[in-house]
């Protein structure tokens, strides 16, 4: 997958994660319950719990945020610092999924559909925006050197400088 369609990617699971967060931060402020298609609506008593809110502030507001954040990176950067920010905010927005999730099985004792996918959505984009700091792309105009070679204007680990 070339370095564009990768970044593009990443734009529209991030742009699908943020709908999901504004859908649900929506149904918090509207008092409706969300669509569950589980029997007795495991996602409202989830979302309506004592985890659904970090200092007053909903957790479904704070994935909006967060998901903005990460689309606002991808959006405005495609160099290292840039690359470096997704990655760094998708690995915070998966430690704070799987805390969450931690809650909503072992405190709760409840599955929320809507919390699920919200978790999928920020482990593919962790995993792809991890993928996409780390990988090397070839030097445009130039290729990649070979496997045990060294790439031009790098010095090797343990050289003195």
């Amino acid at each position: 997958m070339s370095a564009r369609t990768l970044r593009i990617v990443l734009i529209v699971i991030a742009t699908i994660g943020l709908g999901w967060a504004t859908y649900l931060t929506y149904v918090h402020y509207s008092g409706e319950a969300p669509f569950c298609s589980i029997k007795g609506n495991p996602c409202e008593q989830v979302q309506t719990s004592v985890y659904s809110k970090l200092a007053g502030v909903p957790v479904a507001l704070i994935g909006a945020i967060g998901y903005l954040a990460i689309l606002g990176s991808l959006l405005i950067s495609d160099g290292e610092k840039g690359r470096l920010a997704t990655a760094a905010m998708t690995l915070g927005g998966f430690g704070f999924s799987v805390y969450l999730t931690y809650r909503e099985v072992f405190s709760l004792e409840k599955i929320c559909e809507d919390c699920v996918a919200s978790a999928v959505i920020m482990t593919i984009l962790t995993c792809l925006a991890v993928w996409r700091f780390l990988r090397v792309d070839p030097v445009p105009g130039g290729t990649p050197p070979a496997l045990g070679e060294q790439s031009p204007g790098v010095e090797p680990l343990g050289s003195a400088s």
